[in-house]
């Protein structure tokens, strides 16, 4: 079925621009569609890139629109250690090498990867980490060439929670557990607020909002405490599940709804 919907903001809005905010497909590529003809609004073909949806009107993608968009791939990959998220130095291992088709988990229960329809990365593929994990760490990575899901996920006003099971050494106090909560600072700016409880004597389970570079490891640090595991195990709606380490899955589309549209 189409995707379509109603415009009720009592001020008009460029077409291109309401489609990106409506999390359906990025500025340029919604120019992209009213090129091809495949955007409508009250049943009328939009052809000018400027055109501006008024309140009450209805725009419609057509099929070939909404097929042309999710042809966007994004995978989810169980990164083990030792494997970095992006561009590798020297001769560290990249976690797009992980999405071979060996590696592609046939998911009894989801009916998932069981056919030749699934596709497989290659190297014309360009896909890109949204939220890293760095080398030492490990759990649910995304690789996506989904401009719309990478903003979802990591844009500035982001607020989707990422989950992480944390093995550290050191004492752990409520001094330490208020400061991991609400009271640090990283690079001069104040950290957001964190949901930080104690699963076990020596592991903390970590929710954040924000992803700043080795951010966990350098709270850990500040409080006196050393991780010695990482583990990541769910941003926004999409856990890890039963993935099993150095595999991978496609996004599906009910997903990458669950995220875009929050």
């Amino acid at each position: 079925m189409a995707w379509t919907r109603r415009y009720d903001d009592a001020e008009p809005q460029r077409v291109n621009r309401w489609l990106a905010q409506s999390g359906v497909c990025s500025r340029r590529e919604a120019e992209a569609l009213i090129a091809k003809g495949l955007v409508s609004i009250d049943g009328e073909r939009v052809g000018d890139l400027g055109r501006k949806i008024l309140a009450g009107q209805t725009l419609t993608l057509a099929d070939d629109a909404e097929t042309e968009l999710q042809g966007r791939l994004t995978i989810l990959i169980h990164k083990p250690v030792g494997v970095v998220s992006g561009q590798p130095e020297g001769r560290q291992i990249p976690a797009i090498r992980l999405t071979t088709q060996d590696a592609l988990w046939k998911d009894p229960l989801r009916g998932e990867g069981q056919g030749a329809a699934i596709q497989v990365p290659d190297a014309k593929t360009r896909l890109a980490p949204i939220g890293r994990l760095d080398m030492d760490s490990r759990g649910l990575l995304i690789l996506s060439e989904d401009g719309v899901l990478a903003k979802a996920v990591i844009g500035p006003d982001s607020e989707l929670e990422k989950e992480y099971l944390v093995q550290v050494e050191g004492a752990i106090t409520e001094k330490k557990l208020k400061l991991l909560r609400h009271g640090l600072e990283l690079d001069g700016r104040k950290l957001k607020p964190a949901q930080v409880t104690v699963v076990e004597p020596e592991r903390l389970r970590f929710i954040l909002k924000e992803g700043r570079n080795r951010q966990i490891r350098r709270m850990c640090e500040a409080v006196g405490l050393a991780v010695v595991d990482l583990f990541r195990l769910r941003i926004g709606p999409i856990d890890l599940g039963d993935l099993p380490e150095g595999c991978w899955r496609p996004l599906t589309a009910g997903e990458r709804a669950a995220i875009v549209q929050g």
